[in-house]
């Protein structure tokens, strides 16, 4: 295991007992607006999000947490870290840090945390959205794929999967065109804890469908899309959801990984949602 690479710069004590790594970005243009969390995906860390802070400057208060297992945060003992239990982690973390409400935004990894927050705090979201994600379950064939990828972590470490992930990520035209992108995910990616990414594939196994929760929500939903995502594509992550209250945006050049391939395009979106949602126009 490589040293974890990360931009989280403060610590709390989970729920677990285990340390969860997070930084605090920006601040708030008023005191009543939510503070808005961005969850990075399988393999990543805070690190994911370095390149699109700086376009949001200015429009709000950011939250950038280490899932547990992932970057700085600690990984806690369990074979299997259910997507709830990551949820409880948000809400430990929002208790330490004052924030009754927040925005929360999940990419990939991230979403379906985001989907079980919603699911069993709906009181503390003001908005949530789902960056490159799905609210649908995983297929048969992708659990399988869960269980290899789980295996291997644990039998060779993160830098074989890992090194292969990383290419996968990107739109096809961006691999060659921005190497020093791909190689900075792999190098995010080679810092986790193999056995708490083991523990986080089995998770997104088991998680159930959450459609509903994107179709009953009672708050703003964003939902961002690559054109080119090989991961997640963009029907997976729309599905069949309209309505006033949500808000797709798909992005053109992009594979799974628009923080680092579309920076500026994924800021934009994002800082529009918070203004959509603080300004109550939703």
């Amino acid at each position: 295991m490589s040293e974890p690479i990360s931009i989280a710069a403060s610590r709390i004590r989970a729920a677990s007992g285990a340390e969860l790594a997070y930084l605090t970005y920006g601040r708030k243009r008023r005191e009543a607006d939510p503070a808005v969390v961005l969850l990075h995906g399988f393999c990543g860390s805070s690190a994911y999000w370095e390149e699109t802070l700086p376009h949001l400057e200015g429009s709000g208060l950011y939250i950038v947490p280490d899932l547990r297992g992932h970057g700085l945060s600690e990984a806690p003992a369990g074979t299997v870290y259910a997507m709830e239990e990551f949820a409880d982690d948000l809400l430990r973390l929002l208790d330490a840090l004052g924030e009754r409400e927040a925005i929360v935004l999940g990419h990939s990894l991230g979403g379906y945390i985001t989907l079980a927050f919603a699911g069993k705090h709906p009181d503390r979201l003001r908005g949530f959205g789902l960056v490159h994600s799905t609210p649908l379950p995983d297929t048969e064939e992708a659990k399988a794929g869960r269980d290899k990828t789980a295996q291997r972590l644990l039998a060779e470490g993160a830098a074989p999967f890992v090194n292969e992930l990383a290419p996968k990520l990107f739109a096809a035209e961006n691999r060659e065109r921005m190497p020093d992108k791909v190689a900075r995910t792999a190098a995010i990616g080679l810092g986790v804890s193999p056995a708490g990414a083991a523990a986080t594939a089995l998770g997104m196994k088991a998680r159930p469908d959450r459609s509903g929760v994107v179709r009953s929500a009672s708050v703003p939903v964003l939902l961002v899309a690559g054109e080119g995502d090989a991961v997640v594509a963009p029907e997976r992550t729309f599905i069949d959801t309209e309505g006033p209250n949500v808000r797709r945006v798909l992005l053109a050049g992009c594979g799974h990984m628009s923080m680092m391939e579309a920076p500026a395009k994924l800021a934009e979106a994002i800082a529009g949602f918070t203004e959509w949602v603080i300004s109550g126009q939703a």
